[in-house]
């Protein structure tokens, strides 16, 4: 394996992160644009739908399948006529479903402007022309009815004949399982093929014929031309992976990501290269002549056998990676993978080779000995290659590298029943094609490179799809720093990447086993045909849920909260600030908005899936039981929240004491409102607390705070002096509001003495604590310096400096 090597550049110019936002986000354009355009193509073609001549096609094409099936008894249809069959029924089905989705809005509108007429009254003679008018209506109404319930019926039977004839493909599938001709081992079987040889042989010439002189048309100017072609597309695909590695190692970053998405571009460009080569050559051959219809088939068909062979050469090469360990998707070791280089080649060349020698023995009606021989053929040959590759496995798997009598440790147990049943279904096609049963044995022996194609195909993308939405997740969580982790939009946007992640990887793993049964006689055209069914609906009651109004009604559900969320933002931070509500209110009101918002949004996410207003009530009773049960305090204190939102009893910002519980509203939600203490601890009270209780609103009113200083004096005291000096301390705060104005008042006279009061006001009840500690420190300190001295409570002893006891 030839190194590559790149001139090496600075870390931070070799490796930058790949932009897979831009990639997607095109993708998704381009599917938007595609579906957009189909909806329209599909609008336009119901605009240009003809009822009658619709129907009348319908009905031909029904009666034609089911007169086939009558007869089937006395000639028996093999699998190719039957599925052709049921492609017919299927098709008068749809025409029919779409004639009738035609006729009903008409047959709505005549039923509509008959309405509007009204009954004719008795005994009093109508107008001519309204007469006429309504003749006219009743008329044109029958004959609508008519027609809607002819395609109905029509539909009816397209959907019992085809499901008539997909149990008839199922049950001769099941036959020809068991069925036994002669062995290849047997003389009989090679005696019956050389007596059939010259006939097959004669309808092969025809053939052959046509594709001599087709080439032999073809002028040397176009073999030169397409030979360029040819040649410029294996340069081109050779370029191109070059590039693809060079990209992968310089544009995305180190890790999972830059493997998986190599390997997929790299099973792309493999599938797509002999497709291209193909298209190339088949165009070359109709520049000089019309090709006849059997050879074009064949041609087609050989085109799409050559994509196939490329896809299982690329997806083999993709996962065993040779020479590239660090670069291996799966863990396969490198022995085992170096080893197992001519294995993809050799299944693709297999397998397409066998596919097109059947393919044209369909085409010119071969024998049935000569079909069982390719069939056995290519059976055995795949599970004598299938068989050479286990063995190379297991011989290149039992040695540790480096260390030739060292023996591995023994392997998984999942992984040895996969080995041992692989080993099996090898072995018994062998046995069954040996003993006749080839139908069995091609069978067994094709389903196991079927899965095999199918697990590798889904474990490679589901790998990439994991990587893209990881990447997008690093990406997010690296732009956001550690500040943007707890932002609501890195949640939001983890959350849906995660959860995109996790449904595409669902979908993937269900149309897996999709592909997984369909060699059971129901391909995935057929799950496609029953998943379109679903258009219709399923009916609850009155109400007809349909996937699409489904969809519809969750987009606009994620539209209108979006819009929602934004006009709430738009609130709150822009235009609510302009007014003269203070934060509270304005905090308070854009909830509100938020709340009814939320609620038309609901009501047109119904509306949407076709659920209106009146018919939820039924709902709502049947709730009503519940509610008043188990819901009735969350209901309560939803209806409380409601009340302080509208009302304001409390807002937010307000000081605010309930039971014990004393500090600032921070936020009112739908249950329950947030209370910060002074600790800075926040306590969750109950919205019904602050409706059934009394509540003690310090700032309801006004929001200034008061501070409050009580004093006992001797009374022997000055009063007047008290007075001045406890009011001027009171005035040189600079945290004591000027209007209102301190004031001091001689409160009375008791058997201890003078007791005074003052009172002052600060701009808020939370400082008022702070404030007054720090008006009683300078009060004690005047005091002391004029020689006033206080009154000792009861329980105070004072001892003077000097003094003994």
């Amino acid at each position: 394996m030839p190194v590559h090597h790149f001139p090496a550049r600075p870390v931070a110019s070799r490796i930058r992160p790949f932009s897979i936002t831009k990639a997607l986000f095109f993708c998704l354009l381009c599917l938007c644009t595609a579906f957009t355009f189909v909806v329209a193509h599909a609008a336009d073609s119901d605009a240009k739908i003809e009822p009658e001549k619709v129907l009348d096609a319908a009905r031909a094409q029904i009666d034609m399948v089911q007169k086939k099936l009558e007869t089937h008894g006395d000639k028996p249809l093999d699998d190719a006529q039957l599925a052709e069959l049921r492609s017919t029924a299927l098709g008068a089905q749809a025409q029919a479903e779409a004639a009738a989705g035609a006729i009903e809005p008409l047959f709505t509108s005549v039923k509509a402007r008959m309405a509007e007429l009204g009954a004719p009254t008795e005994g009093t003679p109508e107008a001519p022309d309204v007469a006429e008018q309504r003749k006219q209506l009743a008329k044109n109404s029958s004959s609508l009815d008519a027609q809607i319930k002819l395609a109905r019926l029509i539909a009816v039977e397209a959907g019992q004949a085809s499901e008539q004839i997909l149990k008839l493909r199922r049950t001769q599938f099941q036959a020809q399982l068991g069925q036994r001709t002669s062995s290849i081992a047997a003389p009989k079987f090679w005696s019956g093929l050389l007596a059939e040889w010259p006939q097959d042989l004669g309808r092969l010439k025809p053939m052959l014929v046509d594709l001599a002189a087709l080439f032999n048309a073809v002028s040397a100017g176009t073999h030169v031309i397409v030979l360029a072609a040819i040649l410029l597309i294996v340069g081109l695909r050779i370029q191109a992976g070059r590039a693809l590695l060079r990209m992968s190692i310089t544009r995305v970053a180190p890790g999972r990501l830059r493997r998986s998405l190599h390997a997929t571009i790299l099973v792309l460009l493999t599938t797509a290269t002999p497709g291209l080569i193909g298209g190339v050559a088949l165009l070359g051959l109709r520049l000089n002549s019309d090709i006849p219809d059997l050879v074009e088939s064949l041609l087609n068909q050989a085109i799409g056998i050559a994509c196939f062979g490329g896809f299982v050469t690329g997806l083999g090469n993709a996962l065993l990676l040779p020479g590239r360990p660090t670069w291996r998707l799966p863990p396969i070791s490198d022995a085992v993978a170096s080893g197992l280089r001519w294995f993809p080649l050799a299944l693709s060349i297999v397998l397409s080779f066998g596919w097109a020698a059947q393919r044209l023995a369909v085409l010119i009606n071969a024998s049935l000995v000569a079909t069982v021989a390719l069939d056995c053929f290519m059976a055995l040959t795949l599970s004598i290659t299938l068989g050479l590759a286990m063995q190379r496995i297991h011989s290149l798997s039992r040695l540790v590298p480096g260390e030739e009598h060292q023996a591995r440790p023994p392997l998984p147990m999942a992984l040895s029943l996969l080995r041992g049943a692989v080993w099996i279904a090898v072995a018994s096609s062998i046995v069954c094609l040996l003993s006749g049963y080839v139908a069995l044995g091609s069978f067994i022996i094709k389903q196991l490179v079927w899965i095999s194609l199918v697990l590798g195909s889904t474990y490679l993308l589901t790998g990439l799809i994991d990587d893209i939405c990881g990447s997008l997740l690093a990406s997010t969580k690296r732009n956001g720093g550690d500040e943007g982790h707890s932002r609501p939009w890195f949640r939001a946007r983890s959350q849906a990447t995660v959860l995109v992640s996790g449904v595409m990887r669902l979908l993937l793993v269900l149309f897996a086993l999709m592909l997984l049964l369909s060699p059971f006689g129901g391909g995935p055209g057929e799950w496609i045909r029953q998943i379109d069914h679903l258009h219709a609906g399923i009916a609850i009651g009155e109400v007809q849920i349909r996937p699409t109004s489904v969809l519809t009604a969750i987009f606009v559900l994620l539209l209108s909260f979006g819009a929602v969320k934004l006009l709430q933002r738009w609130l709150a931070d822009q235009y609510l600030p302009t007014t003269s509500l203070d934060s509270g209110m304005r905090l308070s009101t854009a909830t509100l908005f938020g709340y009814a918002g939320y609620v038309v949004a609901i009501a047109l996410s119904l509306s949407a899936v076709g659920i209106s207003l009146d018919r939820v009530a039924w709902i709502a009773s049947a709730l009503s039981v519940g509610i008043g049960f188990g819901l009735q305090a969350v209901v309560q204190n939803f209806i409380s929240g409601l009340i302080l939102l509208a009302e304001q009893p409390v807002k937010v910002g307000d000081w605010v004491s309930l039971g014990g519980i004393e500090g600032d509203i921070r936020r009112i939600n739908v249950r329950a409102t947030e209370i910060q203490m002074g600790d800075r601890s926040t306590v969750i009270v109950p919205n019904s607390e602050f409706i059934t209780k009394v509540v003690r609103n310090v700032t309801h009113a006004n929001p200034l705070g008061r501070v409050q200083i009580k004093l006992s004096l001797p009374v022997n005291t000055h009063a007047e002096q008290v007075h001045d000096l406890m009011l001027l301390v009171f005035q040189e705060n600079t945290e004591v509001l000027d209007e209102p104005e301190p004031d001091v008042m001689l409160d009375g006279v008791d058997a201890t003495g003078l007791v005074f009061n003052a009172t002052g006001y600060v701009g808020s009840p939370r400082s008022a604590y702070r404030i007054r500690s720090a008006l009683l420190f300078e009060i004690l300190k005047r005091l002391r310096d004029a020689k006033l001295p206080l009154i000792s409570p009861p329980t105070m002893v004072l001892k003077e400096s000097g003094q003994e006891a």
